[in-house]
């Protein structure tokens, strides 16, 4: 009992820990000397009253301002009560600055590392201005291809009603991406606080030269000092501003001589390629499915520039590829894109099997050098299948012809012509009631029967049935599914298709059709091609 009461403690305590717990995040890891950023400080336990100790940051920061939201969110079905605090910081030093930790009561929160950078001159003539803006490239001169970063920021030392607009970024020697939403922040410039508005690009020239980043208008309403005769309890009129930032030239460089000529061209800060199996082929089976996974991540390219990576495929191996997966991800330094691929690989036969290397060349942007990444080799071993075994075809003996009746008078004796009449006529009369060759009936369903099942399964167009009704129809043949295929190109082609259906993981239809016009038109076994077409049949099911 006393064992059980100290562990309930035990856990009573930890749970208070792990929910008093303090969570502290910024909005931004990186800004220049002047501006501000907004700390974030949530705690989700109810017991907790007060306000954090923000003492610890008067050192390396300005306090400029604070504020508290609390909200109600509810987890799992569970209404939990959420606290946040949000304190505006202006740091007093450039480099890299970490915020401390806090506390709140028994919570505490994990120190926050910034970069602060020293800030890029401004015109001075713009700063006189209420609103005015600036424009920056994070580099005067890339690749055709390559990625250039945008900035533009909007500064207004008075406030501005919600009806400012930007006018869209359009240019036709290159591919424009907006790097998510506007960013707000505040700014201190000689001594008088700004406002900003942040916008990023990302900006991909598709020809070499000279290249222009055209100018963008920014239009805003100010709104009115209250000192300007009108009343205090009317309304108060605004200004419309129009501000146009700069245009900037940059210099597109062509792709350098010493790249491959037959390569994608892919100027990238950093490129990664990683494979993955699953399941893992050290135990494959043949007919099993291996799903095999490449992804390819690119620094500062997007998902579509990425190529089509295909890496050759061994013999005896079957590839059933997927439809690729492209996204973008917005980073700090741009743009990073991702391109994933996946498809099936079924062995069909066993033994070692090498699996293929594969190299993909890109050009490093920062480095300014050609690069290599090698997916290696590799070796796996197939095991035999027993479940895909068919069992050997029985060869089907002829059956003896029934005797006839011998009705010749003459070979009978005088003495027994009455009796031995009688008997023959009751013999043959017995013999034209039976077939000409006897058959023994078959132990199981008939062929008849199995090529209806095959028949129906392919015209409902169900892969799985049709597999079924296929294995259980040619275990009835004198030769092999396999030996079938080998000597009819179209039952091989539509065979294909079926297991395609079966191991792909696209979910696309299968059309049964063509498995079934294969099978009715499968010439018989030794047949000649010409006999094939004199002794051809008409379709059982005709169409």
């Amino acid at each position: 009992m006393t064992r059980l009461m100290v562990f309930l403690l035990m856990s009573l305590l930890s749970s208070q820990a792990s929910a008093a717990s303090l969570i502290a995040s910024i909005d931004r890891n990186q800004l220049t000397l002047g501006e501000t950023v907004e700390l974030s400080l949530e705690v989700q336990d109810r017991t907790l009253f007060g306000k954090p100790d923000l003492e610890p940051l008067n050192e390396l920061f300005e306090v400029v301002a604070t504020r508290q939201v609390n909200q109600l969110s509810t987890v799992h079905g569970e209404t939990r009560a959420v606290t946040r605090w949000l304190v505006t910081l202006q740091p007093r030093q450039t480099g890299y600055v970490v915020v401390p930790p806090l506390s709140l009561g028994d919570a505490r929160s994990e120190p926050v590392t910034l970069r602060v950078m020293e800030a890029a001159p401004i015109d001075e003539v713009a700063q006189l201005a209420p609103v005015f803006i600036d424009a920056s490239l994070d580099q005067d001169s890339v690749y055709v291809q390559a990625q250039a970063i945008l900035t533009l920021r909007i500064y207004h030392s008075v406030s501005l009603y919600d009806d400012s607009t930007l006018s869209p970024l359009q240019m036709d020697d290159a591919l424009v991406e907006r790097l998510g939403d506007p960013r707000t922040y505040e700014k201190n410039i000689n001594g008088v606080r700004h406002g900003v508005i942040e916008v990023r690009y990302a900006l991909f020239p598709q020809k070499s030269g000279e290249l222009t980043v055209p100018s963008q208008l920014f239009s805003a309403t100010t709104v009115a000092a209250a000192s300007d005769g009108h009343s205090l309890f009317g309304a108060r009129p605004g200004r419309a501003t129009q501000v146009k930032s700069p245009s900037i030239p940059l210099t597109v460089r062509p792709k350098p001589a010493e790249y491959p000529a037959d390569a994608p061209w892919l100027p990238a800060r950093s490129l990664s390629l990683v494979e993955a199996w699953t399941p893992e082929p050290e135990n494959a089976k043949i007919g099993d499915s291996l799903t095999r996974s490449l992804l390819i991540r690119a620094e500062g390219l997007s998902g579509n520039q990425l190529p089509v990576v295909t890496p050759p495929v061994p013999g005896g191996v079957r590839r059933y590829p997927d439809q690729p997966k492209l996204a973008n991800e917005v980073t700090p330094t741009g743009l990073t894109g991702s391109r994933e691929q996946r498809e099936a690989l079924v062995p069909s036969q066993s033994g070692a099997i090498e699996v293929p290397g594969y190299e993909l060349v890109w050009w490093n942007t920062e480095e300014d050098r050609l690069e290599r990444i090698e997916l290696p080799s590799r070796q796996i071993q197939v095991a035999d299948n027993p479940e895909l075994r068919q069992p050997p075809a029985q060869p089907v003996e002829p059956q003896p012809l029934a005797e006839q009746p011998l009705l010749w008078p003459w070979q009978l004796s005088t003495a027994l012509l009455a009796c031995s009449s009688l008997i023959g006529f009751g013999l043959w009369w017995r013999a034209r009631q039976q077939p000409a060759v006897q058959r023994s009936a078959p132990a199981g369903p008939s062929p008849r029967s199995l090529l209806d099942d095959l028949r129906r399964a392919c015209l409902a167009n169900d892969s799985q049935a049709t597999r079924q009704a296929l294995d259980a129809w040619a275990r009835q043949q004198p030769e092999t599914l396999a030996d079938m295929a080998a000597r009819f190109v179209p039952l091989s082609d539509a065979l294909d298709g079926l297991n395609g259906a079966l191991y792909s993981e696209t979910g696309q239809q299968w059309q049964g059709k063509a498995l079934w016009q294969a099978i009715q038109a499968l010439p018989p076994l030794g047949a000649s091609a010409g006999e094939q077409e004199q002794q051809a049949l008409p379709p059982l099911y005709p169409r």
